[in-house]
């Protein structure tokens, strides 16, 4: 009993410091503490502790007053003060001062005004140098939209600028545009895709622009070629492998695809008969599952012609990358009836008859194109990976310093090359590029199934010192990702072809050369 006794004891004797003992806390919840309201909380024995404040000694008003009476007196002896300053005061020396003081207050109106002078002229710099900055841009942008035009070069003989990169070459000393090195495009591992229907302007597929006497002299020569009876095929690719003018362009490409035959008589009627039979299976087809009226917009002719060429090719089927081949077709077709842009231009303004031909071209150009190449886009596509494989062993032997490079950051073929051979380039060339690169693969014999990867090693390689400057696995994917191609024109293409033709004429008759 006396242990439980001292138990009780210790617990009501130390209550305040137990841990976990309820404490009266006052804050912003709780009142001050009042000893009038919280008396019953007060001990009988314990006062509350208050601060010792030393007692004021009390003040009478008149004691206030008389400390304070001096703060309300007049300042009668101020005047005293200053009379008798003003007699100590020399007259000389306050003279010489205030001369002084005015001197140097117009040295200071004098600086004042000479850094306003300053400050106004920097300004005029300024606002002339934005002038000239904006005269620049504009002479700039003048030169942008001028750059496929002749432009007079004592250098040149008047040969036409075909693209953006030639427009900078210096024409004189004098007011000289320097040639602006192309800077390779910083952007994501993932590649914008380029505007499928992008700016033709080049001398090839632009009748708005003047021709020099050899393009006029080539067009003669096509339209000699093409007025006769029975066209000469042969002659016609070795003509079109140069390029083809954009005048007759589409009649070229429907003769040398072998969508119309070389006898001049039985073309109007094979054109009849082939567009009533797309149309008929428009009908039997693609009409019967959708009860939406034809929309002639760009989406709605394209998934017509893709759709009816999957139903007609079930061992392929659509794979993605096919539409990208109806773009070509298609462009060159339309600029047989309109002579502005593409990209400007409104199909759906064509005459319906017009836009039905349009449609059926294509279709059957496009069948004709991925005759050849099919087995690109069956099951696993086979023809890609064969074609993958031997790009990788053609470049080890053309060009063993990128092969080697490519090889030790672990950068493997199928990762950039795939989309050259899905697409035929497409994604990585403007479509003014694929078009000129289209014409010579109708003119050579295999060109989109043969020819197009001694183009893919040249395309390669051009770009040989951008590839050896990266070191590491992510700059090399990106810049093959993102080849700055965007201001190429006929000329870039034509020097790409003669390589790719240089290629081929080494390996393609002797492929041991390139296989290990």
């Amino acid at each position: 009993m006396s242990a439980d006794g001292g138990r009780k004891q210790f617990w009501k004797r130390n209550a305040a410091k137990v841990p976990g003992s309820i404490q009266h806390v006052y804050g912003a919840q709780h009142p001050p503490f009042d000893p009038l309201l919280h008396a019953n909380l007060i001990k009988p024995g314990n006062k509350p502790q208050t601060t010792p404040v030393k007692p004021k000694k009390a003040t009478t008003f008149q004691e206030f007053e008389s400390i304070t009476s001096d703060a309300w007196d007049v300042g009668d002896d101020d005047d005293e003060l200053l009379a008798m300053a003003a007699q100590n005061l020399n007259i000389e020396v306050v003279m010489e001062t205030a001369n002084k003081v005015i001197e140097n207050h117009s040295k200071l109106q004098e600086q004042q005004k000479q850094q306003e002078d300053a400050s106004e002229k920097c300004e005029e710099e300024e606002e002339e140098a934005a002038a000239e900055e904006e005269e620049e841009e504009e002479e700039e942008e003048v030169m942008s939209e001028l750059s496929f035009r002749p432009e007079p070069n004592p250098y040149s003989d008047g040969r036409m600028v075909k693209s953006f990169s030639e427009a900078h070459i210096a024409t004189s000393k004098e007011g000289a545009f320097d040639r602006v090195p192309l800077q390779r495009q910083q952007s994501l591992p993932h590649r914008p895709v380029i505007p499928m229907v992008a700016r033709m302007a080049d001398q090839n597929t632009s009748g708005t622009l003047a021709m020099t006497e050899r393009e006029a002299s080539r067009l003669d020569k096509f339209k000699q070629l093409l007025a006769g009876p029975n066209t000469d095929l042969e002659e016609l690719r070795k003509l079109s492998w140069s390029g083809i003018p954009r005048q007759v362009r589409p009649i070229t490409w429907k003769l040398l695809s072998g969508y119309l035959p070389a006898n001049v008589e039985r073309r109007e009627s094979t054109l009849q008969r082939k567009r009533q039979e797309y149309f008929g299976f428009i009908e039997q087809y693609y009409d019967s599952r959708n009860d939406e009226h034809h929309q002639d917009t760009y989406r709605q002719i394209f998934e017509r012609i893709l759709f009816i060429w999957a139903i007609r090719h079930p061992a392929s089927g659509y794979v993605q990358g096919i539409n990208d081949l109806v773009t070509p077709f298609f462009v060159v077709y339309v600029f047989e009836y309109i002579e502005e842009e593409v990209e400007n231009f409104d199909v759906s303004s064509l005459p319906e008859e017009v836009l039905r031909n349009i449609e059926a071209d294509s279709f059957w150009c496009m069948s004709k194109l991925l005759d050849g190449i099919q087995d690109n886009y069956t099951f696993a596509q086979p023809g890609i990976q064969r074609k993958v494989k031997a790009l990788e062993e053609l470049v080890s032997r053309i060009d063993e310093s990128v092969h080697r490079h490519l090889q030790h950051y672990e950068v493997e073929y199928l990762q950039f090359a795939f989309r050259w051979m899905n697409n035929l380039l497409m994604r990585e060339l403007p479509l003014r590029c694929t078009i000129r690169l289209w014409d010579t693969y109708q003119a050579e014999p295999e060109g989109f199934s043969h020819f197009h990867l001694y183009v893919c090693a040249a395309f390669l390689v051009q770009w040989r010192k951008e590839i050896l400057e990266e070191k590491d696995f992510q700059g090399l994917m990106i810049l093959l990702q993102n080849l700055p191609t965007m201001h190429w024109g006929n000329e870039e293409i034509s020097v790409l072809l003669a390589e790719a033709y240089r290629l081929k004429y080494a390996f393609a008759d002797a492929p041991n050369h390139y296989k290990r």
